[in-house]
């Protein structure tokens, strides 16, 4: 995959060319264990599902980016999202994208929009965190444990060069007593970008009061689904819920723009 320098270290990205259909560009922005390959085919078939060009990258200490440089602290996100992908949108020349989130990538979505003071035309969050939920501690306590007691780490290792800056350096800072007063209730009280959540019933990292807690007090319109028999993963479990959801809400999108 291409590499691509932001603050002079090498993050992997992949662009996928989109039909000249003018609409934005598509930005993916991974879970917290994900990267470029863990993504497979999904922002491939919604490039083509709405006809646009997209971007796929693994934040650093992810797939084959560069490492993480020391501990994660509890503003990791707010510095993805507010440092280095506008550094990288920049680079690429994407501008007002459409950004495409889960979990944790779903949170960077959403500091981006509504903290980022950058042009964004909307956002879906897949399973996103806007605070911290027992539930959530829980399953990455039970997820660290099986990380050292398995064969977990070999089998992330087959997509991470820096497979413990992966999994520690989310595990670890999502344990962290520090972490546990974490809220994103500003941002979403100052999101105005149009969004889509998206979560499944059987999430085993959070409960829809993260959706809940979006949609109470966002500025801006928030469009909600929730699907039957699905866990953290939305596009995995349910992905053509989830591909027929994205594309009607961004050809939704896209008209309201060009009938202004």
């Amino acid at each position: 995959m291409p590499l691509v320098q932001v603050g002079g270290r090498q993050i992997e990205t992949r662009l996928i060319p989109g039909a000249a259909t003018g609409c934005p560009p598509l930005v993916f922005l991974h879970e917290g264990l994900g990267s470029v390959g863990l993504w497979r085919d999904f922002p491939d078939r919604v490039a083509r599902r709405v006809g646009a060009p997209a971007l796929v990258y693994s934040r650093f200490g992810y797939g084959q980016s560069d490492g993480i440089t020391g501990p994660r602290a509890p503003d990791f996100m707010h510095r993805e999202a507010l440092d280095i992908l506008p550094e990288l949108l920049d680079t690429l020349g994407f501008h007002a994208p459409i950004l495409i989130g889960h979990s944790d990538g779903a949170s960077i979505a959403l500091i981006h929009a509504a903290s980022a003071h950058r042009p964004v035309t909307a956002v879906v969050a897949m399973a996103p965190h806007v605070f911290v939920e027992p539930i959530t501690v829980e399953s990455i306590a039970r997820a660290a444990e099986t990380y050292e007691t398995t064969d977990l780490k070999a089998r992330l290792g087959r997509h991470h060069a820096r497979v413990d800056d992966a999994f520690l350096g989310w595990s670890r800072i999502w344990l962290d007593p520090r972490f546990r007063t974490w809220s994103l209730a500003r941002e979403c009280s100052a999101l105005a970008t149009p969004t889509l959540v998206i979560q499944g019933e059987d999430d085993e990292y959070g409960t829809l009061a993260q959706l809940d807690a979006i949609a109470e007090v966002a500025r801006g319109p928030v469009k909600r689904l929730v699907l039957a028999k699905c866990g953290h993963s939305p596009h995995r479990d349910q992905p053509d819920a989830v591909l027929h959801a994205i594309g009607d809400f961004v050809h939704s999108v896209t008209h309201r723009l060009k009938a202004t």
